[in-house]
């Protein structure tokens, strides 16, 4: 049986492009993967490790007849990687993104894709993780895990329904958002957590008694602080690109600290038990689901 998708071409071959290529071939649903990259030592890893087939030399020639175009860059690339594929993207060519922001990424399509604005779904996998690179790509990082889309208006049901379809080969269960939802959502539930965690590494690593803190830290401190190892160019890339929506959520956070400061100063129990309780029965349930 003829795979699904002949061509896929990847630009970004790390841990969200080489993931999405390896949950592809396990799949059998794609029958070669070509790769673009900055990092010649990363594509050739990627060959190295099956990840693709064959490392890009031509855009051109790739995108023309390519089933799919996956965007797997720091969001701040993609506007770019837009302006070289619109003019050689096939008729029959979709491109999907994997960025952790959409309203951004939807201006630079906008701005960027011409006539072939339709043919661009925007994504997002919910699949994460601190490590990047070729070496990080598992075949099994989307299985069971969310993929949000946020179509735009001038997108077929047909053009949704098979980057949808390429995504859920890659077992990823596909739901759908506008990207305004989409940003609001992530910036309070995954932006913001980012940010903390950078911010308690980098005040602690000011301190002049950094490596007797350190020393003591244990595992409360590694699990709150594991994503602080994540890529910084993509962490600044997604910050700068939801800046409103951040701000917000800090603002709403640095009140929740106040109150939590007050009640300390006030020796307030009765407050921060509340609030430690309420955090407790919430997050319990969400974690049960």
């Amino acid at each position: 049986m003829q795979p699904a998708f002949q061509k896929v071409v990847i630009f970004g071959v790390g841990l969200i492009g080489g993931s999405f290529s390896l949950a592809l071939r396990k799949a059998g649903m794609v029958a070669e993967v070509v790769g673009f990259g900055r990092s010649q030592a990363t594509l050739d890893e990627a060959r190295r490790l099956g990840i693709i087939d064959r490392i890009g030399s031509d855009v051109a020639r790739e995108v023309r007849d390519a089933d799919i175009v996956l965007l797997a860059t720091p969001v701040a690339q993609m506007a770019d990687i837009f302006t070289r594929i619109a003019p050689h993207l096939g008729i029959n060519t979709l491109v999907t993104d994997g960025g952790s922001t959409k309203g951004d990424v939807v201006a630079a399509a906008r701005a960027k894709l011409g006539d072939k604005l339709a043919q661009f779904i925007p994504a997002h996998p919910i699949a994460g993780a601190e490590k990047s690179g070729a070496a990080a790509a598992l075949a099994d990082l989307y299985q069971g895990k969310k993929v949000v889309l946020t179509p735009m208006p001038e997108n077929s049901k047909e053009a949704v329904a098979r980057v949808r379809k390429a995504w859920e080969s890659c077992g990823a269960v596909v739901s759908e958002l506008t990207a305004r939802q989409h940003d609001e959502v992530f910036a309070a539930v995954s932006h913001l957590p980012h940010l903390l965690s950078f911010a308690l590494v980098h005040d602690l690593a000011q301190r002049d008694n950094r490596d007797q803190l350190l020393s003591f830290a244990a595992s409360g401190f590694r699990d709150f602080t594991r994503i602080a190892a994540s890529s910084p160019e993509m962490w600044r890339d997604i910050c700068l690109a939801n800046r409103e929506a951040m701000m917000r959520e800090l603002l709403q956070y640095a009140n929740e600290l106040h109150g939590l400061y007050q009640a300390l100063e006030q020796s307030d129990a009765e407050k921060l038990e509340e609030v430690f309780s309420e955090a407790r029965k919430v997050r319990s349930a969400w974690t049960q689901k």
